[in-house]
């Protein structure tokens, strides 16, 4: 038991703004703020899962998550996670990806739909990743990549 040193009362507390309602279908900024590799649930497979958090332009604070197929025993769920995967890569201007960390702190536009889950009711998905105007992107492979403007490197690249 921990004793928290004052007494909070449901009436002075704040309410939670949006709670669990999807949010309306379209095009925003997220920026990726947890991404770990996980197993799948028959234990056959390996998908990266993304939590991200809205940055705009509205919903600011919302949290969508994006599981990418990685390794599947399904070839076609597999084949649609690695373009996700490059998709991702490309938004946010990584050319190599060797650990998930890599993609913290990642900013991208992402398209957002509703769908309507039979077990858990309407929900979000993301079906498509792209870099926000003005974000590198990474050169083909051979090739150097271009310069970031400030000659930073970006702090989701940084480790």
């Amino acid at each position: 038991m921990a004793f928290l040193n004052e007494t909070f009362n449901t009436a002075e507390l704040p309410e939670e703004q949006g709670g669990f309602d999807p949010i309306p279908a379209g095009d925003y900024h997220l920026v990726v703020a947890e991404s770990e590799l996980k197993d799948t649930k028959k234990g056959d497979g390996q998908y990266i899962w993304l939590k991200m958090s809205v940055v705009g332009p509205t919903h600011q604070g919302r949290i969508l998550f994006a599981n990418l197929n990685i390794r599947n025993p399904n070839p076609k769920a597999e084949d649609i996670g690695r373009q996700q995967l490059g998709s991702v890569l490309r938004a946010i201007g990584v050319a190599s990806l060797t650990d998930t960390d890599q993609l913290i702190g990642g900013n991208m536009t992402c398209k957002v739909t509703v769908k309507n889950d039979p077990t858990y009711g309407p929900g979000n998905e993301i079906k498509g990743f792209k870099a926000v105007t003005g974000s590198p992107v990474p050169a083909p492979a051979g090739q150097a990549a271009p310069a970031q403007a400030s000659g930073a490197t970006p702090p989701w690249m940084k480790k």
